[in-house]
């Protein structure tokens, strides 16, 4: 890989790839970023992806340097490309956290250096990628998983898990409200009605309703979509209950479900870190 800005851009074959290297770097340590230079931008605050990113990276024997926007001239109206140029000259890769994904696009066309997407409004790879890490753990394999995603359709994390479906068999139905619909195309199903949608599923997977910079959003539209045990109850008796965190329990999810037997959020969020490694590991930072 070159750079991981949207999970559509890579083949099935670095997924597999991506998830057999996970498995390596948890049983045995490794070093390939030695004398290697991280520098890590993020537009918005984040407890996981940046303590995953920063841990993983030292772990592999690198370097990093972690900015937020206003820190850097991004900050004060210097373009993407302006950035990354001079970034290029000082780094061996860089990770971006950004509010419009088009910022990511055009600093990937004027890099020299790999580009990670730690997040964007449109996607993040990144938890998709732990994400269906975790789903192969607990279940063997990903071909023919149901998965159902309640809530907000259009968040990036619903998006980035239809564009993964995709390239592994999975089969994702998402039910949400009529107004927040993906705003993607790809391979799912919408299903109004919550209970009609986690019948006969593996998989039931919830995001916060209200995101940063989300303040005026109603969320009395989604409270149907909440996952509880009324809802779990319906799914398969052993089907796994997925968030990606920051929870607001008893909204989208209650404390019950979360804590409960069938939830496997904190292995979920344990994975970032050994995902993310996996990713950096795989890179390919020699080439222009």
């Amino acid at each position: 890989m070159k750079h991981l800005l949207d999970i559509r851009d890579i083949s099935s074959g670095e997924i597999n790839q991506i998830l057999r290297k996970t498995d390596q770097l948890k049983k045995k340590r490794e070093k390939p970023l030695q004398e290697k230079e991280t520098v890590m931008i993020f537009y918005k605050s984040s407890t996981r992806t940046r303590i995953s990113f920063e841990v993983g990276i030292r772990q592999l024997g690198g370097n990093l340097t972690f900015l937020s926007k206003q820190q850097s001239q991004l900050g004060r109206g210097e373009t993407p490309e302006d950035t990354i140029k001079v970034l290029s000259r000082y780094n061996d890769l860089a990770i971006f956290r950004v509010h419009d994904h088009k910022d990511l696009v055009r600093m990937k066309k004027a890099s020299k250096i790999p580009i990670i997407n730690a997040l964007s409004d449109l996607l993040h790879p990144c938890q998709a990628l732990s994400d269906i890490y975790t789903i192969k753990q607990k279940k063997g394999n990903l071909k023919r998983i149901n998965l159902t995603f309640l809530g907000d359709g259009s968040s990036n994390v619903c998006h980035s898990l239809i564009n993964v479906a995709e390239k592994t068999g999975m089969n994702v139905k998402v039910t949400c409200p009529e107004e927040y619909e993906p705003e993607i195309k790809g391979e799912y199903k919408i299903e109004r009605d919550p209970e009609k949608a986690v019948q006969k599923v593996d998989v039931l997977y919830t995001d916060t309703w209200k995101s940063m910079g989300e303040e005026d959003k109603n969320i009395d539209l989604f409270k149907p979509y909440q996952i509880n045990r009324e809802i779990v109850n319906k799914s398969k008796k052993d089907s796994i209950v997925m968030h990606c965190l920051p929870a607001h329990r008893e909204q989208e999810i209650t404390s019950e479900v979360m804590d409960g037997e069938q939830s496997v959020v904190f292995d979920q969020a344990e994975n970032r870190l050994h995902v993310q490694k996996a990713i950096l590991s795989l890179l390919n930072m020699d080439s222009d």
